[in-house]
């Protein structure tokens, strides 16, 4: 009976190996890159909204009645 999974591992050639390591690592870094961009476009595109939001709240409460300046010159009268 012949076994399936041999017993012994063959090296990979040293300059082989190095190419191999030297692509995971770019391709890696490359993909780590992606990863960092799309998060930080994330980052800005809900900025943007929470930015826009505030916005929009500061208009309506410049629109508000002001009670704590009314009540301010009514305390200085």
């Amino acid at each position: 009976m012949s076994d399936p999974f041999p017993q012994h591992i063959i090296p990979l050639p040293q300059v082989e190996a190095e190419e191999i390591l030297v692509t995971h690592q770019i391709s890696f870094e490359f993909y780590e890159e992606v990863r960092f961009r799309e998060a930080f476009e994330g980052y800005c595109q809900w900025y943007q909204q929470v930015a826009e939001q505030h916005q929009r709240e500061l208009e309506a409460m410049r629109g508000d009645i002001n009670l704590f300046g009314w009540i301010q010159r009514g305390r200085l009268d």
